[in-house]
Protein backbone atom coordinates (compact mmCIF):
# COMPACT_ATOMS: atom_id res chain seq x y z
CA UNK A 1 0.00 0.00 0.00
CA UNK A 2 2.56 2.25 0.46
CA UNK A 3 4.83 1.77 -2.21
CA UNK A 4 1.50 2.35 -4.62
CA UNK A 5 0.54 5.33 -3.38
CA UNK A 6 4.38 6.75 -3.48
CA UNK A 7 4.47 5.84 -7.24
CA UNK A 8 1.23 6.92 -7.65
CA UNK A 9 2.52 10.72 -6.18
CA UNK A 10 5.87 10.70 -8.18
CA UNK A 11 3.80 10.03 -11.41
CA UNK A 12 1.62 12.81 -10.50
CA UNK A 13 4.58 15.14 -9.97
CA UNK A 14 6.49 14.35 -12.63
CA UNK A 15 3.42 14.65 -15.05
CA UNK A 16 2.66 18.61 -13.66
CA UNK A 17 6.24 19.38 -13.21
CA UNK A 18 6.08 18.71 -17.14
CA UNK A 19 3.03 20.60 -18.12
CA UNK A 20 4.47 23.14 -16.46
CA UNK A 21 8.05 23.12 -17.85
CA UNK A 22 6.43 23.12 -21.43
CA UNK A 23 4.58 26.45 -21.68
CA UNK A 24 7.88 28.14 -20.21
CA UNK A 25 10.12 26.38 -22.92
CA UNK A 26 7.44 27.76 -25.32
CA UNK A 27 7.06 31.36 -24.36
CA UNK A 28 10.68 31.64 -23.80
CA UNK A 29 12.46 34.31 -25.65
CA UNK A 30 15.93 33.78 -25.06
CA UNK A 31 17.78 32.29 -28.23
CA UNK A 32 19.01 27.94 -27.68
CA UNK A 33 22.52 28.21 -27.65
CA UNK A 34 22.94 25.14 -30.23
CA UNK A 35 20.44 27.28 -32.70
CA UNK A 36 23.53 29.95 -33.41
CA UNK A 37 24.63 29.36 -37.47
CA UNK A 38 21.44 27.42 -38.30
CA UNK A 39 18.91 27.73 -40.80
CA UNK A 40 15.69 27.02 -39.86
CA UNK A 41 13.72 27.98 -42.63
CA UNK A 42 12.13 24.79 -44.54
CA UNK A 43 13.64 24.44 -48.28
CA UNK A 44 10.59 24.04 -49.35
CA UNK A 45 9.19 27.62 -48.54
CA UNK A 46 8.19 29.79 -51.70
CA UNK A 47 11.48 32.11 -50.30
CA UNK A 48 13.43 29.34 -51.63
CA UNK A 49 12.03 28.21 -55.02
CA UNK A 50 13.46 29.52 -58.03
CA UNK A 51 11.08 31.54 -60.02
CA UNK A 52 9.37 29.12 -63.04
CA UNK A 53 11.57 30.55 -66.52
CA UNK A 54 8.91 32.02 -68.82
CA UNK A 55 7.83 30.48 -71.82
CA UNK A 56 9.30 32.78 -74.29
CA UNK A 57 12.92 32.32 -72.19
CA UNK A 58 12.07 28.09 -72.86
CA UNK A 59 11.50 28.90 -76.65
CA UNK A 60 15.17 30.02 -77.27
CA UNK A 61 16.55 27.28 -76.10
CA UNK A 62 14.62 24.61 -77.54
CA UNK A 63 16.48 22.56 -80.10
CA UNK A 64 14.96 23.09 -84.09
CA UNK A 65 13.63 20.28 -85.30
CA UNK A 66 16.36 18.03 -87.31
CA UNK A 67 15.49 17.07 -90.93
CA UNK A 68 16.08 13.23 -91.53
CA UNK A 69 18.42 13.23 -94.60
CA UNK A 70 16.99 11.76 -97.72
CA UNK A 71 17.51 7.90 -98.12
CA UNK A 72 19.37 7.17 -100.34
CA UNK A 73 19.13 4.67 -103.25
CA UNK A 74 21.44 2.44 -104.88
CA UNK A 75 21.33 2.92 -108.68
CA UNK A 76 20.85 0.34 -110.87
CA UNK A 77 21.85 1.55 -114.20
CA UNK A 78 23.86 -0.20 -116.91
CA UNK A 79 26.93 2.26 -116.22
CA UNK A 80 26.94 2.02 -112.55
CA UNK A 81 27.06 -1.58 -112.87
CA UNK A 82 29.74 -1.70 -114.77
CA UNK A 83 33.27 -2.61 -114.37
CA UNK A 84 36.78 -1.75 -115.28
CA UNK A 85 37.32 -3.86 -118.31
CA UNK A 86 33.97 -2.90 -119.82
CA UNK A 87 34.52 0.74 -119.88
CA UNK A 88 37.93 0.45 -121.23
CA UNK A 89 36.24 -1.73 -123.70
CA UNK A 90 33.61 1.18 -124.21
CA UNK A 91 36.30 3.41 -124.10
CA UNK A 92 38.50 2.24 -126.74
CA UNK A 93 35.65 2.18 -129.36
CA UNK A 94 34.50 5.56 -128.43
CA UNK A 95 38.05 6.26 -129.54
CA UNK A 96 38.15 4.25 -132.57
CA UNK A 97 35.22 6.20 -133.78
CA UNK A 98 36.06 9.38 -133.30
CA UNK A 99 39.49 8.78 -134.86
CA UNK A 100 37.31 7.74 -138.09
CA UNK A 101 35.46 10.20 -138.40
CA UNK A 102 38.55 13.19 -137.54
CA UNK A 103 40.31 11.35 -140.34
CA UNK A 104 38.20 9.83 -142.57
CA UNK A 105 41.06 9.08 -145.06
CA UNK A 106 42.52 6.96 -143.00
CA UNK A 107 42.34 3.21 -143.46
CA UNK A 108 40.02 1.00 -141.70
CA UNK A 109 41.29 -2.19 -140.56
CA UNK A 110 39.04 -5.22 -139.66
CA UNK A 111 40.49 -7.91 -137.35
CA UNK A 112 41.86 -10.19 -139.95
CA UNK A 113 43.54 -7.87 -141.67
CA UNK A 114 44.92 -6.57 -138.02
CA UNK A 115 45.97 -10.03 -136.94
CA UNK A 116 47.55 -10.82 -140.06
CA UNK A 117 49.38 -7.17 -139.35
CA UNK A 118 50.36 -8.14 -135.58
CA UNK A 119 51.60 -11.48 -136.73
CA UNK A 120 53.86 -9.73 -139.15
CA UNK A 121 55.37 -7.45 -136.46
CA UNK A 122 55.95 -10.12 -134.20
CA UNK A 123 57.93 -12.04 -136.69
CA UNK A 124 60.00 -8.47 -137.00
CA UNK A 125 60.47 -8.70 -133.59
CA UNK A 126 61.56 -12.18 -133.15
CA UNK A 127 63.74 -11.10 -136.26
CA UNK A 128 65.77 -8.79 -134.73
CA UNK A 129 66.06 -10.24 -131.13
CA UNK A 130 68.03 -12.70 -132.89
CA UNK A 131 70.41 -10.02 -134.77
CA UNK A 132 70.80 -8.53 -131.56
CA UNK A 133 71.90 -11.54 -129.73
CA UNK A 134 74.15 -12.74 -132.34
CA UNK A 135 75.43 -8.59 -132.73
CA UNK A 136 75.90 -8.16 -129.66
CA UNK A 137 77.49 -11.49 -128.71
CA UNK A 138 80.17 -11.22 -131.46
CA UNK A 139 80.66 -7.09 -130.23
CA UNK A 140 81.29 -8.59 -126.75
CA UNK A 141 83.50 -11.14 -127.61
CA UNK A 142 85.86 -9.26 -129.64
CA UNK A 143 85.42 -6.19 -127.49
CA UNK A 144 86.62 -8.97 -124.70
CA UNK A 145 89.27 -10.31 -126.61
CA UNK A 146 91.06 -7.79 -127.72
CA UNK A 147 92.32 -7.13 -124.24
CA UNK A 148 90.62 -3.59 -123.67
CA UNK A 149 88.77 -5.14 -120.80
CA UNK A 150 91.78 -6.88 -118.57
CA UNK A 151 91.51 -4.84 -116.01
CA UNK A 152 87.65 -5.39 -115.34
CA UNK A 153 88.22 -9.46 -116.04
CA UNK A 154 91.11 -9.60 -114.03
CA UNK A 155 89.10 -7.12 -111.03
CA UNK A 156 86.38 -10.18 -110.92
CA UNK A 157 87.95 -13.44 -108.56
CA UNK A 158 86.85 -16.16 -110.90
CA UNK A 159 88.94 -17.77 -113.87
CA UNK A 160 89.44 -15.09 -116.77
CA UNK A 161 87.71 -17.59 -119.39
CA UNK A 162 84.65 -18.27 -117.90
CA UNK A 163 84.17 -14.55 -116.79
CA UNK A 164 85.18 -13.20 -120.39
CA UNK A 165 82.22 -16.18 -121.30
CA UNK A 166 79.47 -14.90 -118.94
CA UNK A 167 80.26 -11.33 -120.10
CA UNK A 168 79.78 -12.21 -123.23
CA UNK A 169 76.45 -13.83 -122.59
CA UNK A 170 75.70 -10.76 -121.22
CA UNK A 171 75.97 -8.77 -124.05
CA UNK A 172 73.98 -11.47 -126.04
CA UNK A 173 70.93 -11.33 -123.77
CA UNK A 174 71.13 -7.63 -123.91
CA UNK A 175 70.59 -7.87 -127.91
CA UNK A 176 67.99 -10.09 -127.52
CA UNK A 177 65.82 -7.42 -125.18
CA UNK A 178 67.15 -4.42 -127.83
CA UNK A 179 66.07 -6.56 -130.70
CA UNK A 180 61.96 -6.46 -130.57
CA UNK A 181 62.36 -2.36 -129.67
CA UNK A 182 64.56 -2.14 -132.96
CA UNK A 183 61.67 -4.47 -134.72
CA UNK A 184 58.95 -2.28 -134.17
CA UNK A 185 60.10 0.43 -135.09
CA UNK A 186 61.07 -0.80 -138.69
CA UNK A 187 57.75 -2.46 -138.94
CA UNK A 188 56.36 0.90 -137.89
CA UNK A 189 58.45 2.56 -140.82
CA UNK A 190 57.06 -0.35 -143.62
CA UNK A 191 53.43 0.14 -143.03
CA UNK A 192 53.39 3.84 -141.17
CA UNK A 193 49.66 4.21 -143.25
CA UNK A 194 48.76 1.33 -140.91
CA UNK A 195 50.16 2.48 -137.27
CA UNK A 196 46.98 4.63 -135.99
CA UNK A 197 44.43 2.06 -137.20
CA UNK A 198 46.64 -0.52 -135.42
CA UNK A 199 46.93 0.99 -132.67
CA UNK A 200 43.18 1.52 -131.70
CA UNK A 201 42.39 -1.80 -132.91
CA UNK A 202 45.39 -2.94 -130.53
CA UNK A 203 43.31 -0.92 -127.64
CA UNK A 204 40.42 -2.42 -128.65
CA UNK A 205 41.61 -6.36 -128.52
CA UNK A 206 43.22 -5.87 -125.29
CA UNK A 207 39.79 -4.08 -123.70
CA UNK A 208 38.36 -7.13 -125.23
CA UNK A 209 40.94 -9.68 -123.29
CA UNK A 210 40.66 -7.83 -120.12
CA UNK A 211 36.85 -8.10 -120.05
CA UNK A 212 36.35 -12.15 -121.13
CA UNK A 213 39.63 -13.65 -119.51
CA UNK A 214 39.14 -15.82 -116.31
CA UNK A 215 40.56 -15.16 -112.91
CA UNK A 216 43.90 -15.87 -112.58
CA UNK A 217 43.35 -16.35 -108.37
CA UNK A 218 41.35 -19.49 -109.23
CA UNK A 219 44.18 -21.76 -111.19
CA UNK A 220 46.11 -24.94 -109.79
CA UNK A 221 48.13 -27.15 -111.32
CA UNK A 222 45.49 -29.22 -112.73
CA UNK A 223 43.68 -26.36 -114.41
CA UNK A 224 46.07 -23.18 -115.61
CA UNK A 225 45.24 -20.59 -116.87
CA UNK A 226 44.77 -20.55 -120.55
CA UNK A 227 47.02 -17.90 -122.39
CA UNK A 228 46.01 -15.32 -119.57
CA UNK A 229 47.21 -12.25 -122.53
CA UNK A 230 46.00 -13.44 -125.57
CA UNK A 231 49.83 -13.63 -126.78
CA UNK A 232 48.67 -16.84 -128.98
CA UNK A 233 45.93 -15.21 -130.46
CA UNK A 234 47.20 -14.94 -134.43
CA UNK A 235 43.38 -14.74 -136.15
CA UNK A 236 39.85 -14.70 -135.55
CA UNK A 237 39.44 -18.43 -135.42
CA UNK A 238 41.87 -18.32 -132.69
CA UNK A 239 39.80 -15.50 -130.66
CA UNK A 240 37.36 -17.76 -130.54
CA UNK A 241 39.12 -20.71 -129.79
CA UNK A 242 40.33 -18.92 -127.12
CA UNK A 243 37.17 -17.67 -125.59
CA UNK A 244 36.26 -21.49 -125.50
CA UNK A 245 39.45 -22.00 -123.01
CA UNK A 246 37.71 -19.61 -121.30
CA UNK A 247 34.55 -20.82 -120.84
CA UNK A 248 36.00 -24.56 -120.26
CA UNK A 249 38.47 -23.21 -117.78
CA UNK A 250 35.27 -21.71 -115.46
CA UNK A 251 33.33 -25.14 -116.08
CA UNK A 252 36.52 -26.95 -114.47
CA UNK A 253 36.46 -24.28 -111.52
CA UNK A 254 33.02 -24.21 -110.21
CA UNK A 255 33.34 -28.27 -110.72
CA UNK A 256 30.57 -28.28 -113.71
Amino acid sequence: MLVTSATSMLRAGAGRSASGLQPMLLRSTTACPYSAGLNMSSPYSSKSQPSPTPPSTLAKFRPSPVTPAPRRTLSTTPSARATDAEVDASAAAKASRDQIAAHPETPILNWETFFKLRKSRRRWQQGFSVLGMVGFGLAGSMALGSGEADSLVGGIPLDPLMTMGLMTMGFAALGWLVGPSIGTVVFNAMNSKFKAPMALKESQFFARIKKNRVDPTASSARNPVPDFYGEKISSVAGYRQWLRDQRAFNKKKIGV
